[in-house]
């Protein structure tokens, strides 16, 4: 009897054992295939964070922080600043930034001049006019330390502005120079709304809230008066330009020279627009007799850039596009 039991449980024994080892072996099976990814998850993060710094490592060693380009401690030297693009608030050419590099250089004791490279279309008459104030105020403090101004490619509208506030001013014979002028643009959708059947709807407190609305008409009132504010702003620059160039100019009666018309810096030269024709390095080395140039212009960081890239500068063309920016000198 026990002999015909024994053969069923050995079998039993044997297949359960089994099937235990095979669920203990995929368990492990498991097990490790977790592990596994735990450790592939951590070496990930390790390698992307490794990845990021070695980017920041980069970027910083490139790009340097907001600040001066060169430390003021090379003995005596002209001070660069550059002028380069848009004059707007926030941009590279920004009052704040080109102030503050003014500034810096004008207290060196080692600075011999200031040399301002210009190389810019214009921008914002409020920033240009700010420069423009802190040049003349830097110049009753600091009388024997001049400012020249070389206008390389542009040196149009609210870059000519800051540039006639310099004792004197140079460019390449084929410079483009002057743009005295105001200009505001924008669009009007009115007919495309009307013939999508889209109707407009805006709520104002005070009557002429709404009077730069692309999408509204245009009413004479409201553009003349838009026209005088212009106007307005034209005159001071203008005023400025005689201000800081004062008989240089040659013929101030001509309605041309503060027209928004651009000549080349030939033609500059003759209209008294600038003083000589020559680049930095030409006016840095015979001009002031101080060769050696130490760059003064306060400069972003990369990170800076960037954000100011996506946010700001995606905001100011949506502003531009809906008709909704300022008077600019350009």
């Amino acid at each position: 009897m026990q002999d015909e039991w024994k053969a069923p449980v050995e079998a039993l024994e044997r297949t359960g054992g089994h099937e235990v080892r095979s669920w203990q072996l995929m368990e492990q099976a498991l097990l490790a295939g977790v592990i596994e990814q735990r450790r592939k998850r951590r070496w990930g993060i390790f390698f992307k964070l490794l990845g990021f710094a070695y980017l920041l490592a980069v970027l910083f060693s490139f790009s340097p922080w907001t600040g001066l380009a060169e430390t003021a401690s090379h003995g005596p030297h002209t001070a660069l600043i550059d002028v380069r693009g848009v004059i707007a608030d926030e941009e590279r050419a920004s009052a704040d930034n080109l102030i503050g590099s003014l500034r810096a250089a004008f207290a060196d004791d080692n600075t011999r001049a200031v040399l301002l490279r210009i190389n810019s279309p214009g921008g914002s008459p409020v920033q240009s006019g700010y420069v423009y104030d802190e040049i003349r105020r830097l110049q009753a403090r600091h009388p024997q330390t001049k400012v020249y101004a070389v206008i390389s490619d542009l040196g149009a509208s609210g870059a000519y502005y800051i540039a006639s506030a310099a004792d004197a001013i140079y460019a390449d014979k084929a410079s483009l120079v002057g743009s005295i002028g105001v200009t505001a643009s924008g669009f009007g959708f009115v007919e495309a709304i009307q013939r999508l059947g889209i109707e407009r709807r805006v709520y104002t407190a005070g009557e002429h809230k709404g009077f730069l609305d692309p999408f509204l008409p245009q009413q004479d009132a409201q553009t003349r008066f838009w026209g005088e504010v212009l106007e307005t702003t034209h005159r001071q620059f203008i005023a400025s330009v005689k201000e800081g160039r004062g008989e240089r100019l040659k013929d101030t009666d001509n309605p041309e020279l503060f027209s928004g018309l651009v000549w080349s810096g030939e033609q500059a030269l003759a209209l008294g627009l600038i003083d000589g024709l020559g680049s930095a390095s030409h006016v840095a080395r015979e001009v002031i007799g101080e060769a050696k140039i130490v760059d003064f212009t306060q400069k972003e960081s990369p990170i800076d850039r960037f954000a100011k890239k996506i946010g700001a500068g995606v905001s100011q063309q949506l502003m531009l596009w809906m008709g909704l920016q300022g008077p600019t000198l350009r």
